[in-house]
C-alpha cells in the first residue's frame, strides 16, 4: 500500500475542484484495501473511497481522513454454461477501456455505455447508465470487502437492488462495501441496442451497426456534448451531468407544461411506474438556465445543459452556488426538487440562500 499526506484531489478529478487528503492511499490489492481501512480505524479517521473522480465534488478545505484510491487492476475472462462470456474485471479498470475491449471482441451487452469516463468499481454504486443501457444489466456479480468485518463477500446481481441511478451500494448500504472486482456476463455475437432515438438517428433504416461502430457513435454524441474528458475541451472539465432526471406524479407534469406555457404533450416524458420520469435538462431550460450559462467561475456546458462546470479557476463554493440557484428556481417554478447525482467529498460551505436539505452524502466514486 502507497500512503502520503496532504495529496491534492483537484486532479484526481473531472471536475478539477478541491482541496487536500490528510491522507491518501492507492490500493492495488484486496490486502492494500484491508490494510487502508485497518489503518483508518486505528487512528479514527474517516474514509472516502475514490476512483476515476468523476462523480465528485471536494470541499475546497479538502478531506480530513483519509482518501483510498482504488487502483485495482486486472481481466479474466470465461466462457459460461449458457454460452455467455463472463468477464472478472479489477474495480481500477477503465470504463471505457473495458468497453473497447468487449465491443471489439463482439461481446454485446455494454456498447451504449462508451465514452463514460470513470472506472469499473464505480459503475455498479449509481448504476451507471445511457443510451438505454445500465451497466446493472450485465453484471453478473460484485466482488467487495466488508466494511464491517473487513472481509470479502460476493453480491449476486439479485442482492444489488439495481434501479434507476441507484444501487444497494448507494442507498440500504451506503458505505458498507468496497468494490474490488465486478463481474460482467455479456453475449456473444449479440445485436448492439438501439432503443435510444438520438442514437438510431446516427443508422439508417435497417441498418445492422457492429458493436465497434455503436460505441464509436455513442463516443462521438457524448463528445459533441462536451462529455467525453477532454483536456483540450473545457466544456468536459464537468462531473458528467449534474442532476438526475425527476419523477412527476401526474399533478406535477401537468404544473409543469403550465409554468412552462406548453401544452401537456411538449412536455417530454416517459413512463416510470404510474409517474412519469421528465428530463431534469427541460426543466432547467425552462428555467432560464441554458447552454453557456455562467455564474463567476462556474458555468453551464455550453454543450450539455445538465454539465455544470469549472470555467478555470472555480471553487466547490462556486459550484454549489450555482447548484443552489438552479436548485431553487427549478423548485419556485416547477414545484420540483432536483437531486445531485455528484458525491460530496469533505464539508462543502452551502451558500447562505441554499434550500432546506443536506449536501448528499460522501460514498464511492
Amino acid at each position: 500500500m502507497e500512503l502520503r499526506e496532504h495529496v491534492a484531489l483537484a486532479p484526481y478529478t473531472t471536475l478539477g475542484v478541491g482541496g487536500e487528503a490528510r491522507w491518501f492511499a492507492s490500493v492495488v490489492s484486496q490486502a492494500d484495501a484491508v490494510e487502508a481501512f485497518t489503518f483508518a480505524r486505528e487512528r479514527g479517521l474517516p474514509v472516502f473511497v475514490l476512483g476515476g473522480g468523476s462523480n465528485v465534488l471536494v470541499s475546497d478545505r479538502g478531506f480530513a481522513g483519509l482518501v483510498i484510491h482504488v487502483a485495482i487492476c486486472g481481466l479474466a475472462e470465461r466462457t459460461l454454461p449458457n454460452g455467455r462470456v463472463l468477464l472478472e474485471v479489477g474495480a481500477g479498470e477503465s470504463w471505457d477501456g473495458l468497453v473497447q475491449h468487449t465491443v471489439e471482441r463482439d461481446l454485446a451487452g455494454m456498447e451504449c455505455l462508451a465514452g463514460i469516463p470513470g472506472t469499473v468499481g464505480g459503475t455498479p454504486i449509481q448504476n451507471v447508465g445511457a443510451y438505454g443501457q445500465e451497466v446493472g444489466e450485465t453484471i453478473a456479480a460484485l466482488h467487495c470487502i466488508d466494511l464491517h468485518t473487513l472481509q470479502p463477500v460476493e453480491l449476486p446481481n439479485a442482492q444489488c437492488g439495481f434501479a434507476y441511478r441507484t444501487s444497494l451500494l448507494n442507498t440500504a448500504a451506503r458505505g458498507r462495501y468496497l468494490v474490488t472486482r465486478v463481474d460482467f456476463a455479456l453475449t456473444p455475437g449479440g445485436a448492439p441496442r438501439l432503443d435510444y432515438a438520438d442514437l438510431r438517428r446516427r443508422f439508417p433504416q435497417g441498418a445492422m451497426p457492429s458493436l465497434v461502430e455503436v460505441a464509436e457513435t455513442v463516443r462521438a454524441i457524448r463528445r459533441s456534448k462536451g462529455m467525453v474528458v477532454d483536456p483540450a475541451e473545457p466544456n468536459s472539465r464537468s462531473a458528467g451531468s449534474f442532476f438526475r432526471n425527476p419523477v412527476l406524479n401526474q399533478e406535477l407534469l401537468e404544473h409543469a407544461a403550465h409554468a412552462a406555457g406548453v401544452p401537456l404533450e411538449a412536455v417530454p416524458h416517459w413512463p416510470a411506474g404510474e409517474d412519469f420520469k421528465v428530463p431534469a435538462a427541460w426543466l432547467l431550460e425552462h428555467a432560464g438556465f441554458v447552454r453557456g450559462y455562467t455564474l463567476g467561475n462556474a458555468g453551464i456546458s455550453a454543450r450539455h445543459t445538465l454539465a455544470l462546470i469549472n470555467r478555470g479557476g472555480a471553487t466547490a463554493v462556486d459550484i454549489v452556488a450555482l447548484r443552489t440557484r438552479i436548485v431553487q428556481t427549478v423548485q419556485e417554478r416547477f414545484r420540483v426538487r432536483l437531486e445531485q447525482e455528484p458525491v460530496c467529498v469533505g464539508e462543502i460551505a452551502a451558500p447562505a440562500e441554499e434550500v432546506a436539505g443536506e449536501l448528499p452524502q460522501q460514498g464511492s466514486a
